[in-house]
């Protein structure tokens, strides 16, 4: 009997942790708009959530080992569907939003400076993600590269681990301009400089999706925070920082189709 108490007691436990507790891993230019969005869903359900920020690449490979994460917003679909297609995902991922790039610079105004003029500025050091896992940056060395300035910037470059920290970077005084999520531009404390918008014919899109995974899978706080994302008071939110909406769904626009993997 005393078992079967400490049982009951060990069942009772989990199930509370599984409705009450949501770790959310989130890609770096979510850091604004998940942090308002989870504070209005708070608002509306008493749980506990928690957001770890990261690269998506690092943020997947956590997964894969183990990492206790209910659900992964990735900046770039691929890294959820691998996920998926690997079992480690409860279901297909769900898009939820195209993000953009910027220049930007603490130092000067960056509006009407396109990236084709970059290498004819006078400046020391440019700014972008880790493009080996993080897709801000592998974006952005694409985008440098098919306005034929890479070879001549490259030199100056500087990495940061993942977006947010390149925009950290920059406004600390570690790069004269950088390339950051168009999210992170909008932040009232970046905000203040004009950016400008990279053209998006000059890389692959940045659609982005996430996920419930594996271990989040019992958790009824991950569905719950799942339907809230499309609600029109947190796609407000993201609009407010750029993200752009719909547009994925629309016929003409390719994104990766992820079959179901087979059961275990």
């Amino acid at each position: 009997m005393r078992h079967l108490f400490f049982a009951v007691c060990l069942l009772f436990t989990l199930s509370s942790y599984a409705g009450d507790k949501l770790t959310i891993a989130a890609a770096s230019d979510l850091r604004y708009a998940m942090a308002d969005i989870v504070s209005l869903f708070q608002q509306q359900n008493q749980l506990d959530v928690r957001v770890i920020y990261g690269a998506s690449g690092k943020l997947s490979t956590q997964i894969r080992h183990g990492a206790p994460y209910d659900m992964f917003f990735s900046a770039d679909i691929s890294f959820a569907g691998q996920l998926y297609q690997d079992g480690l995902a409860a279901a297909a991922p769900q898009p939820y939003a195209l993000g953009h790039l910027v220049l930007w610079s603490p130092k000067q105004n960056m509006a009407g400076i396109k990236l084709e003029q970059l290498a004819e500025l006078d400046f020391a050091r440019l700014a972008i993600a880790q493009p080996a896992h993080a897709p801000y940056g592998q974006r952005a060395k694409q985008a440098l590269q098919a306005a034929g300035v890479w070879q001549k910037v490259e030199p100056k470059i500087v990495y940061g681990e993942n977006i947010a920290q390149t925009a950290q970077l920059a406004q600390s005084g570690g790069a004269d301009i950088a390339i950051i999520a168009l999210s992170l531009a909008r932040f009232p404390e970046l905000a203040g400089q004009g950016y400008q918008p990279i053209n998006t014919e000059l890389h692959q899109p940045l659609l982005q999706a996430y996920v419930i995974t594996r271990h989040g899978a019992a958790n009824t706080a991950a569905r719950q925070f799942s339907a809230f994302m499309t609600t029109p008071q947190a796609l407000s939110i993201m609009q407010h920082y750029g993200f752009e909406q719909g547009r994925f769904e629309q016929p003409g626009f390719e994104q990766p189709g992820f079959e179901k993997p087979e059961a275990n």
